[in-house]
């Protein structure tokens, strides 16, 4: 991992965008294993978080290239990015847009757990006092909550648009 102060910037970059993801997934998977919505719709509504956590990977692509335009030589990534492995790990999200690994719920969960046990890494180093900063945890929750809310709009988006080719489809048979 890089170390300093662009480093740890990077890391709360990511962690803006792939943190949050594991507590709307586990809240959805909640709200849809209720006994009283145990129908075709609550497969609908886990099936598409994959591809919510695809729309955030597409973002997080969308802003690297941002921060990288003009210059996409290999020295201006290593120099931009310190963080090289943990950020192509988050790109990997991207992946979930493939019918292969969307099909698999799960998976979108496990590939953002990383990012969710960095901020229980930071918490810990808080509790034990090996890291006496306590902004540093104070950044880490404002971003989680940042992370909460654009992962739950990206869902949101995406039950929208699956809602209305729904409606498109209908109206198109009829």
């Amino acid at each position: 991992m890089g170390n300093g102060f662009f480093g740890y910037l990077q890391q709360l970059e990511m962690l803006a965008f792939f943190s949050g993801y594991a507590l709307v997934y586990l809240s959805i998977r909640i709200f849809c294993g209720n006994q009283s919505l145990k129908d075709k719709s609550s497969v609908k509504y886990v099936s598409l978080l994959p591809f919510a956590y695809a729309l955030i990977g597409t973002l997080y692509l969308g802003l690297q290239i941002r921060n990288l335009y003009p210059d996409f030589t290999m020295a201006n990534i290593s120099h931009k990015i310190p963080q090289i492995y943990l950020a192509l790990w988050g790109l990997l999200s991207i992946l979930f847009w493939v019918p292969f690994f969307s099909e698999k719920p799960v998976l979108s969960l496990l590939h953002s757990l990383l990012f969710f046990f960095l901020i229980l890494r930071d918490l810990f180093f808080q509790i034990t006092g090996m890291v006496s900063d306590k902004n540093l945890l104070q950044n880490d929750m404002r971003i989680y909550s940042v992370s909460l809310v654009l992962n739950l709009a990206a869902y949101i988006f995406i039950f929208l648009l699956n809602f209305l080719e729904g409606i498109r489809k209908k109206h198109s048979n009829s």
